[in-house]
């Protein structure tokens, strides 16, 4: 069902979507692909490429630097677009790599543009999706240039925690993960080891545990005291369009 959709959910939380916005949605859903981790579905410098929205799995945006090192910009979750910016640039700047083994939905410029022109309550909603996107970008810069190990580790965190939660996948008290060390070292500008020490004092201080895919917060409370972690850029609680 559309109406239970991640992506349908993550919209709901911005716009009261109609029989007939749900309807315009549900043609957009009509390409659905499976890709299998490890073997990127856009690669930076892409043309001519579909967006897609996630709808089963996890994946990594990054960029690769000319000495062969990457940089993740961010992980994408299930109701997450994938790439609308180069479908609306027609270059992608950076590439996305699954995680896990995902399913996603094809989505082909001219589907999202008549998509706009029928419904722009749609539009908005996922201009309020990009934008909330580009906050939380705005906010990695921040962690990975200003926040100490400690804190940066605690707040990417808890911003997954509060962006599954959004769909149903997570919660205050934790949420399951499948990122490695190396995934949270490339995102946090870290070593894998400093990633494993920083990791191991947030577990013996009881304020998080991130074990066997699975992250729990155990004093979630000092934890956004320790991060600083204000989740306004989110904006999860704004007003909703009727």
């Amino acid at each position: 069902m559309i109406e239970n959709s991640p992506f349908t959910r993550k919209l709901a939380g911005y716009v009261t979507l109609s029989p007939a916005e749900l309807e315009v949605l549900k043609r957009l859903h009509k390409r659905r692909r499976s890709f299998t981790a490890g073997r990127d579905l856009v690669q930076q410098g892409q043309s001519e490429q579909a967006a897609y929205i996630l709808s089963e799995g996890w994946v990594c945006s990054y960029k690769v630097q000319r000495d062969g090192t990457r940089q993740i910009i961010d992980f994408q979750i299930p109701g997450d677009f994938l790439g609308l910016r180069s479908v609306l640039l027609r270059t992608s700047d950076h590439s996305f790599e699954p995680v896990t083994d995902i399913q996603a939905i094809e989505v082909l410029a001219s589907d999202l543009l008549e998509a706009f022109a029928q419904t722009p309550r749609l539009a908005n909603a996922i201009l309020w999706a990009a934008s909330r996107d580009e906050a939380m970008v705005v906010e990695h810069l921040v962690n990975v240039a200003r926040r100490d190990a400690g804190a940066r580790m605690a707040h990417f965190l808890l911003e997954l925690g509060a962006r599954l939660a959004l769909v149903g996948m997570g919660s205050k008290a934790g949420f399951e993960c499948p990122l490695t060390q190396y995934h949270l070292a490339d995102a946090l500008g870290l070593s894998a080891v400093h990633v494993n020490r920083v990791l191991r004092q947030l577990r013996e201080n009881q304020l998080l545990t991130f074990r066997n895919g699975h992250v729990t917060f155990d004093n979630r409370h000092r934890l956004v005291e320790l991060a600083e972690f204000d989740e306004a850029y989110l904006d999860h609680t704004g007003p909703v369009l009727k």
